[in-house]
């Protein structure tokens, strides 16, 4: 499930290689529009911003990091930011339910990370680490989980269940942290009783899931092992998404197509999230995480067309 490679100057070389009148005709070309290849590629079925800046952007060429002075394709993928010819007004903006750090494995082309999409996008939310500098999550454990398939991993829609034992179990780094806690819990209760009763019963369902923090590891599947046994993620409650395919343009030599890039493992993960734990309708809150990544997919996939390689 933790596979990416992007590249954005690869990208450009494929885009411009194949001209812009061509990349036109392949985009008109009919059998692109059957029902079959519509079902094929959800990304088709988003609800996104417009995505005119990047259009425009795409036309004009590779553009200055507004930081470090790179030369880049839409943004900078180590600075974070958009580049000169993309203004930050004109990219959509997602409030996430939680907050998200991502660990970046040391060996990980910065270039060929979907995780700075994340961050682009949810920039409030999303937190970028560089393995080994990592955060302590042994005090905060029980409201911390990380998206990692195992033999111990469990659903979405089981969370909170899972996060109640390990309160239970009194995880706190120590006595004084766990007496303290539910001091704090019920006095937040109390107050937000006084304020309107419907809303406490709201925020106890909230609260009462406890999750506040997830987590991704960047990397391709083979280097995992590396930071998946670190002892600063040893005890965390694992999370397994649903089996779901890649729409992913780089596959990783020898795995299935339900290895997801980061970008699509955040997307997917908060999609559940929002329907198994919140208990509401999903209407496309997070689509736009993928403003970068299905723009992307489409000029890789006209341009592979073009090509006549599909």
């Amino acid at each position: 499930q933790l596979t990416m490679s992007l590249h954005s100057s690869t990208l450009l070389n494929e885009e411009n290689a194949q001209g812009p009148k061509r990349n036109t005709e392949c985009l008109e070309s009919p059998k692109l529009q059957t029902p079959s290849s519509f079902q094929d590629n959800p990304l088709q079925q988003l609800q996104l911003a417009s995505q005119e800046v990047l259009e425009k952007a795409k036309k004009s060429g590779r553009s200055k990091c507004p930081r470090c002075s790179s030369s880049r394709m839409f943004y900078c993928y180590t600075c974070f930011v958009p580049v000169e010819t993309v203004p930050t007004k004109e990219i959509p903006t997602v409030k996430l339910p939680l907050k998200i750090d991502i660990i970046k494995h040391p060996n990980e082309t910065d270039g060929k990370s979907t995780a700075v999409h994340a961050k682009l996008l949810a920039p409030d939310d999303v937190t970028i680490y560089k393995y080994p500098c990592i955060p302590e999550y042994g005090e905060k454990r029980h409201e911390i989980a990380l998206i990692f398939p195992g033999p111990n991993s469990v659903s979405v829609k089981d969370i909170a269940f899972h996060l109640q034992k390990y309160t239970k179990k009194g995880v706190c780094a120590s006595d004084d942290d766990c007496s303290r806690e539910p001091l704090l819990k019920q006095a937040k209760i109390e107050l937000e009783e006084e304020k309107n009763p419907s809303e406490c019963i709201s925020s106890s369902r909230s609260e009462g899931t406890r999750l506040k923090k997830i987590i991704f590891i960047d990397s391709t599947w083979n280097q995992t092992n590396k930071i998946i046994t670190d002892e600063r993620l040893q005890g965390l409650l694992q999370i397994e998404l649903k089996t779901r395919k890649t729409c992913f343009w780089r596959h990783q030599k020898g795995k299935p197509d339900t290895y997801l890039s980061t970008i699509e493992a955040i997307y997917y993960f908060l999609v559940d999230y929002h329907q198994e734990i919140l208990k509401e309708s999903y209407k496309g809150q997070y689509d736009n995480l993928l403003f970068f990544f299905s723009f992307m997919h489409t000029l890789i996939k006209d341009a592979k067309c073009c090509a006549g390689k599909e």
